[in-house]
C-alpha cells in the first residue's frame, strides 16, 4: 500500500486493489469502514471531521478505523456481490486475511451483508448500519436518478435529488427544482463523479440478498432507523430475521441521513464488538418503532 498523511491526525493513501482508504487511530483491533453510496468518496473537510467525531469513541477504545472507498473503474454489470469479493481481496491482501469489524453504512451495508455470507473468515463481526435485504423502491428510484445525474454531469438534477433525500414527496417538487441549481453546484465538490457512481446505482436497483443470509455465520449487528425511507421497519426485521445470529437495535425518531451521522452508533458499535450486546447505546433505542 501506499501512505501519506491527510492531516495530522489521518492517513491517506491506496491498496494494491487501486481502493482508496483513510485511517486514524493505533489501536490493535481493526475496523473496515464500507461507506454509503451509489457512488464512493473519500470524506473531506468539514465531512471527514464529522466521520472522525462519529467514530473517535471507537478509536479511543482501541480500534484503527480504516475507510475504505469502492474500487474505480467498475465493469458494467459489476453486481453488489462483485464490490463485497472486492473487500474480500483487500482484507486478505493488506490486513492478513482478518479484521475485528466490518462497519457497513447504507450501500456499505448492502455490501457487507455479501461479504458476511460468502467470506465469513475475513471478519470476526459485521455491523450493518441502515441496511436491510432490499432498498425500498423509492430509494431504488432516487439514487438511480441521483447516479445518472452524476455520471452525466447533470449539477441541476443531482442538486434537486439532493433535495428531495430531505423533502421527498409530489408536494414538495415546485421546491426541489428552485432550490435544485444552486445545491447542485454547492455540493459539487462532495459528490462522486464518473460512471462508477451509474454501475453502483443499477447495481443497487437489481440488489436482493435474501438468498444468502441464512449462511452468515458470524455474529451481526442491525442498527436501523425508526423513520428509514431507504430500508423501512419491514425490511429491517426481515434482514434480521433471515440472518442466524443477529441483535437488531433501533434509533428512534430519526431517518436514513439524520441516522447516518448520529453519534448514537457509536456506543451501539462498541457494545457489540466487546460482545455487551446487552447494554448497545441509549436504552430507548432498543424500543421497536410502533406497528
Amino acid at each position: 500500500m501506499t501512505r501519506s498523511r491527510a492531516d495530522a491526525q489521518v492517513w491517506t493513501g491506496r491498496f494494491s486493489t487501486g481502493m482508496e482508504y483513510l485511517s486514524w487511530g493505533t489501536g490493535p483491533r481493526t475496523l473496515v469502514w464500507i461507506p454509503g453510496g451509489p457512488g464512493s468518496t473519500l470524506p473531506r473537510g468539514v465531512l471527514l471531521r464529522r466521520v472522525q467525531g462519529q467514530l473517535a469513541p471507537l478509536v479511543q477504545a482501541g480500534f484503527t478505523v480504516w475507510l475504505v472507498s469502492r474500487r474505480r473503474n467498475m465493469p458494467a454489470g459489476h453486481s453488489v456481490e462483485d464490490m463485497a469479493a472486492d473487500y474480500a481481496q483487500v482484507i486478505a491482501a493488506e490486513f492478513g486475511g482478518h479484521v475485528d469489524l466490518v462497519v457497513g453504512l447504507s450501500y456499505g451495508g448492502i455490501i457487507a451483508q455479501y461479504l458476511a455470507a460468502n467470506d465469513p473468515q475475513c471478519v470476526e463481526c459485521v455491523a450493518l448500519v441502515l441496511a436491510a435485504c432490499e432498498v425500498s423502491d423509492w430509494g431504488k428510484g432516487v439514487d438511480l436518478r441521483m447516479a445518472a445525474a452524476l455520471e452525466a454531469g447533470d449539477r441541476s438534477t443531482a442538486g434537486e435529488v439532493l433535495v428531495e433525500y430531505v423533502m421527498p414527496g409530489q408536494r414538495a417538487r415546485p421546491v426541489r427544482r428552485l432550490l435544485g441549481p444552486g445545491v447542485g453546484i454547492l455540493a459539487a465538490g462532495l459528490l462522486p463523479t464518473g460512471a462508477d457512481v451509474l454501475v453502483e446505482g443499477r447495481a443497487e436497483v437489481a440488489f436482493d440478498s435474501r438468498a444468502v443470509l441464512a449462511q452468515v455465520s458470524v455474529p451481526v449487528l442491525l442498527i436501523a432507523a425508526e423513520r428509514d425511507r431507504f430500508f423501512p421497519t419491514h425490511l429491517a426485521q426481515e434482514t434480521c430475521a433471515l440472518i442466524p445470529d443477529c441483535t437488531l437495535v433501533w434509533l428512534a425518531g430519526v431517518g436514513h441521513l439524520r441516522a447516518a451521522t448520529s453519534k448514537r452508533i457509536a456506543g451501539h458499535l462498541l457494545g457489540f464488538a466487546n460482545r455487551d450486546t446487552a447494554h448497545l447505546g441509549p436504552p430507548g433505542d432498543h424500543d421497536p418503532p410502533p406497528a
